[in-house]
C-alpha cells in the first residue's frame, strides 16, 4: 500500500478510535432517558457513574502517560478498544448499578488511563514535523464524524426495539460497544509498529524514556505553558455551547433554530479542523503563531457578542455564533500540536500529554459550575459576565502560545548549536 495512503488510513482508524472508545462513558448525554429506565436507577445515581469515571481519569491521566511512553503505541491502542469493547458487553448483559459502577471505574483504565496519551502520540509520530498541525486537525475531523456516525448506529439500533427502552437501550450499548472493535481491527491492519514510529529505539539508554524524565518534565515550564494553552482552547471549544441558551434567553431564537445551530457549531464545524492544520502548517508554518492570532480573534468575536444591538434579527444572530464557533474548532484542532513545537521530544509525548490532559480538561469541571452560577444569579445578564470572561481568556492563550513558541525556538536552536535543550 502507498505509504501516504496508509498514513492517511491511519489517520482514519485513530478517529474512529477516538469517536468510538468514548461512546459508553458519554452515553447518558443521548441515552439519558433510556438508561435510567433500563437501570432502574434515579438521577443522582447516574450522576455518581460520571463522578467514579472522571475522578479515575485525574487519577490515571499522567501514570497513564508515563505507560504510554513505555509501550508502543498500536499495542496500547488495540489493548484499550477491545478493553472498552469488553466493558460495553458486561453493562450490556447487566445493567446494574453496583456493576456499573465498577465498569465506569474501568472505563477510566480502558479510556484514559493510557489510551488517550497514546492517540496523541500516534498522531504525532505518524506525521512528520512539518505537518502536525494538519494531522491533529485531520484527526479530529475524523474522530468528529465517527462520533456521529457511533451514536447513529447506536440510536438506530434502539430503535429497531419498537418502544421498548429496555430492550433498545441493551441493543444501542452492544451496537455503540462494537465500533470500538472495529477500530481495534482497522488500526491493527493499518498502523506500522517500528521503532521510529513507536518512539522507541535499539540505541543507548538516553534516547529511551525514564521514569527521572518526569520529574524533569514538572519543573519544566514550558509544559506548563502547553497545560495551560490546551487549557484555554479546549475552554473555547467547550464554551460555544452556551450560544444555545443564549440565543433562545437572550435572542428569542426558538429552541428548535437553536438546537439546528448548535449541531452545525458543535458537529459539522468540527470538519473545519483540517483548514486549521493547514494554515498553521502553510500559512503560519507555527502552530504557535496560528493559535496566537486564533485567540486574539476569538477574544475580538467574543466581545463583539456583548455589543450586538437590540432587536438583531434571530436569523443574523444565529448565524453570526457560528463564526466564534469555527475559528474555536480550527484553533482546538491543532491544540495538541503544540507539544511538538515546544521543543519536547517524541520519547516523552505521552507523559507530557498526561499532565497536559489534567489541567487541559478543567473546563469541564469549572466552566459549567462557573458559569451556571453567572446565569442563576443574574440572568440574561449573567452571559456578559461569560463573554468577558472568554475574552480575556483569548488574551491569556495568546500570550502562553507567543511563550512556547519563544521556548522552543530556543531549544531548536541550542540543539543545533549542541547545547541543552529545553529537557
Amino acid at each position: 500500500m502507498n505509504s501516504k495512503l496508509r498514513k492517511y488510513l491511519t489517520v482514519l482508524a485513530l478517529g474512529l478510535a477516538g469517536g468510538s472508545i468514548y461512546f459508553l462513558p458519554y452515553i447518558k448525554y443521548v441515552f439519558y432517558d433510556a438508561q435510567i429506565a433500563a437501570m432502574g436507577i434515579s438521577n443522582t445515581q447516574s450522576g455518581l457513574l460520571m463522578t467514579m469515571y472522571t475522578v479515575g481519569n485525574m487519577i490515571l491521566y499522567i501514570p497513564g502517560g508515563i505507560v504510554a511512553d513505555k509501550v508502543k503505541p498500536k499495542k496500547a491502542l488495540v489493548i484499550s478498544l477491545l478493553g472498552t469493547a469488553a466493558l460495553c458487553y458486561i453493562y450490556a448483559f447487566t445493567l446494574n448499578f453496583a456493576i456499573a459502577m465498577v465498569v465506569w471505574l474501568g472505563l477510566s483504565f480502558s479510556t484514559a488511563f493510557v489510551f488517550w496519551s497514546s492517540l496523541m502520540k500516534a498522531v504525532r509520530i505518524i506525521g512528520t514535523e512539518e505537518e502536525q498541525g494538519f494531522m491533529y486537525g485531520l484527526y479530529y475531523a475524523c474522530n468528529g464524524l465517527a462520533g456521529a456516525l457511533t451514536q447513529s448506529i447506536a440510536l438506530n439500533a434502539y430503535k429497531t426495539a419498537g418502544g421498548n427502552m429496555e430492550g433498545g437501550f441493551f441493543r444501542a450499548v452492544i451496537s455503540g460497544g462494537s465500533v470500538a472493535i472495529v477500530a481495534a481491527v482497522l488500526i491493527t491492519i493499518l498502523m506500522k509498529e517500528n521503532s521510529e514510529e513507536s518512539g522507541q529505539t535499539n540505541g543507548d539508554d538516553d534516547s529511551k524514556f525514564q521514569m527521572k524524565d518526569v520529574f524533569k518534565l514538572v519543573k519544566n515550564p514550558v509544559v506548563w505553558f502547553v497545560s495551560l494553552t490546551i487549557f484555554c482552547g479546549y475552554g473555547y471549544y467547550t464554551s460555544t455551547s452556551y450560544f444555545n441558551p443564549y440565543l433562545t434567553e437572550v435572542i428569542g431564537v426558538s429552541p428548535e433554530s437553536s438546537g439546528l445551530i448548535s449541531i452545525i457549531r458543535n458537529y459539522l464545524l468540527l470538519l473545519l479542523a483540517p483548514v486549521g492544520g493547514i494554515i498553521a502548517d502553510k500559512l503560519f508554518k507555527s502552530t504557535c503563531k496560528w493559535l496566537t492570532t486564533a485567540f486574539v480573534i476569538l477574544a475580538a468575536l467574543f466581545g463583539i457578542v456583548m455589543i450586538l444591538p437590540e432587536g438583531i434579527s434571530p436569523t443574523v444572530a444565529s448565524l453570526y455564533t457560528l463564526i466564534p464557533g469555527a475559528f474555536a474548532m480550527m484553533m482546538y484542532g491543532v491544540i495538541f500540536s503544540t507539544v511538538s513545537e515546544a521543543g519536547i521530544p517524541r520519547k516523552m509525548t505521552g507523559t507530557v500529554i498526561g499532565i497536559a490532559s489534567i489541567i487541559g480538561y478543567l473546563p469541564d469541571s469549572i466552566y459549567s459550575v462557573l458559569f451556571g452560577n453567572w446565569m442563576d444569579k443574574h440572568g440574561a445578564q449573567g452571559y456578559n459576565y461569560i463573554f468577558t470572561f472568554l475574552v480575556v481568556t483569548g488574551v491569556i492563550g495568546a500570550v502562553l502560545a507567543i511563550m512556547i513558541y519563544r521556548t522552543g525556538k530556543k531549544a531548536k536552536a541550542e540543539n543545533e548549536n549542541g547545547e541543552t535543550a529545553v529537557l
